[in-house]
């Protein structure tokens, strides 16, 4: 359940009306030993309707075998566990969850990590990951593929369950998506083959079940060759027996302009690939008007026109793990400073801020003044995610990406254990 923060609550007199405990509260939220309780903050309560006390000599296994639930959902249910941390005896474990007998799904859940991901933070996430995508693999004019140092993730993958996939973009030395480089790549043959070969064989020996498929800002003059690029990469694809996600910007009409939007045709690339990623999320951004990032009604609007267009059970709703921290008034030559979820509310909480829920646009926000500015922070909590995993299960998608797991997002986990059924693929 969902707890919203009134002026005068403790921590210890929530979890003595829940009866839960104050650590259990602290970790599933995310917060600090010395860390404050915000007016307005959301706090996911997980109120165990079955528990296990560990006993000498007993594993993970062993407990699966006693109680009927699997290691996985054992994880889930503490996911202190997922750190690696031994048992120890007399710890008491959750086996099972009040409400979670109403799950939505099943759902996939994917997560986009990068290679200098933290572990920890990883680990919060891994035991809830379908798929795995490792953001990413480049590609240079010779053909040659910009490797990352992978090796760990998909170890982690592999220990978890998940389905590690590859993704491949075409972002250049300067770290950003090359217009230029993509035409390249579709419109030479010769080139689109050996990167194409190259990346089958490195598939094949890391043991990747997906390509994912991440080109942004194509021209629209390419968009026919990109078309056939994609064909070109399911065809090799499904002959080894992997998959093709293509990621799509959010578009509400079919004929959208702006070269972010105008090669990605929704009905084209649905038919070629076999799910895609709908990147619901920029709405507010580095450089925009202080918003929330993915405000439902926009989220909505733009998943209502993919459904219309795509099969929903191919789709993925995109899920933004961060928010913006904003100057008033808004400049729009001043970055906004990204920030994590977790980060917001500790931050909220030192600079003695209340959090407000926008009802319109389902996301929380605040402001603050420091160094005699005023700040304007949006960003997720546990309110605003429920809001995107019910709307996803009205329209019947296949589930939901979170990019990216950078940053810590304890209360979101904690969340989907609860409510979300998740779908297992390995």
């Amino acid at each position: 359940m969902i707890y919203v923060v009134k002026r005068g609550d403790t921590l210890s007199q929530i979890a003595l009306e829940y009866g839960v405990s104050v650590e259990r509260l602290r970790s599933d939220n995310g917060l600090l030993a010395d860390q404050g309780l915000v007016p307005g903050q959301a706090l996911v309560i997980l109120i165990p309707s079955g528990t296990y006390t560990v006993r000498p000599g007993d594993s993970l296994y062993s407990i699966s075998g006693q109680t009927g639930v699997p290691v996985l959902e054992l994880i889930r249910y503490n996911p202190v566990l997922a750190q690696g941390f031994p048992l120890y005896p007399g710890e008491v474990l959750t086996t099972g969850l009040v409400g979670a007998g109403e799950r939505l799904g099943p759902f996939t859940i994917n997560g986009y990590a990068y290679t200098h991901t933290r572990l920890g933070v990883l680990r919060q996430a891994m035991p809830f990951l379908t798929q795995l995508s490792v953001f990413s693999y480049g590609f240079h004019e010779d053909g040659t593929l910009v490797v990352p140092d992978d090796g760990w993730l998909l170890e982690e993958a592999a220990l978890f369950g998940a389905v590690p996939v590859l993704v491949l973009t075409s972002i250049d030395e300067s770290g950003n998506f090359s217009t230029q480089r993509a035409s390249n790549l579709f419109q030479n043959q010769t080139l689109q083959d050996q990167v194409l070969d190259h990346l089958m064989a490195v598939m094949e020996e890391k043991g990747y079940r997906g390509l994912d498929s991440d080109f942004e800002y194509i021209a629209e003059s390419d968009a026919q060759a990109y078309f056939a690029f994609l064909e070109n990469a399911r065809a090799r694809l499904h002959a080894r027996g992997m998959f093709l996600h293509v990621d799509l910007a959010p578009k509400t009409f079919a004929q959208q302009p702006g070269l972010l939007y105008a090669a990605h045709n929704y009905p084209v690339i649905g038919g070629i690939a076999d799910s895609v990623l709908v990147m619901t999320y920029e709405w507010g951004y580095a450089y925009g008007p202080p918003m929330a990032v993915a405000p439902l009604p926009q989220v909505e609007a733009v998943l209502r026109y993919a459904v219309s267009e795509i099969p929903p059970d191919k789709i993925q709703m995109g899920i933004p793990n961060y928010g913006y921290d904003w100057i008033l008034p808004y400049e729009k030559e001043r970055r906004a400073v990204t920030l994590g979820n977790q980060e917001a509310v500790l931050l909220a909480s030192r600079m003695g801020a209340e959090i407000r829920f926008d009802e319109t646009a389902q996301s929380p926000t605040f402001q603050y003044t420091r160094g005699g500015q005023l700040h304007q922070v949006w960003f997720e909590d546990a309110r605003s995610i429920r809001a995107k995993l019910a709307l996803a299960g009205e329209l019947g998608l296949s589930g939901a990406a979170y990019w990216n797991l950078l940053r810590p997002f304890p209360q979101n986990w904690a969340l989907l254990s609860e409510s979300i059924l998740i779908r297992n693929e390995s």
